[in-house]
């Protein structure tokens, strides 16, 4: 029987309209800070990747395409980030992500559990991505339409039979 704990990682990318320091740009670069203090004062909140130095990503370029943003967190259950996300101030810039970013055909977020103190690195939330958009939600990467249970969870459930 597995005990060990598990938190949710999750990966989201946004393709940018215009650049950052550009005037359409502006009202959402104005967020970013009062954003990222809200989730970084959430209870189910573990962690986030930060550009060294700053408090945001903003300037991590982890695609050949330089417009793609990436956030990358770490969270306490899906619950928890289902609230950050989807209530609150962060689901205004939600509704308004249209105005800031592209449409794209391929999933922009993929969602997984890691064993608790595991820190997520880039090339594992692209290959994340990567695995959701070729194969749908799977214990490996899902969404939150799609989500699946911790495997400990799973495990358990299992191991009765």
């Amino acid at each position: 029987m597995n005990t060990e704990r598990y938190h949710l990682a999750q990966v989201n990318t946004a393709t940018l309209r215009a650049p950052l320091d550009s005037p359409e740009m502006a009202e959402f670069i104005a967020q970013i800070e009062s954003i990222n203090a809200i989730a970084d004062a959430d209870p189910g909140f573990v962690w986030r990747l930060r550009s060294e130095g700053a408090n945001d990503a903003t300037s991590i370029r982890a695609f050949d395409d330089e417009r793609i943003l990436i956030t990358l967190t770490v969270w306490q259950s899906l619950e928890a980030l289902s609230n950050y996300v989807y209530r609150g101030a962060h689901a205004n810039i939600m509704r308004d992500r249209r105005r800031w970013f592209e449409k794209t055909d391929r999933p922009i977020l993929a969602l997984w559990w890691v064993p608790v103190g595991h820190t997520p690195t880039i090339a594992e939330a692209k290959e994340r991505l990567e695995h959701l958009c070729l194969y749908g939600s799977t214990p490996i990467a899902f969404s939150f339409s799609k989500p699946f249970p911790q495997p400990n969870r799973v495990e358990l459930a299992t191991s009765s039979y």
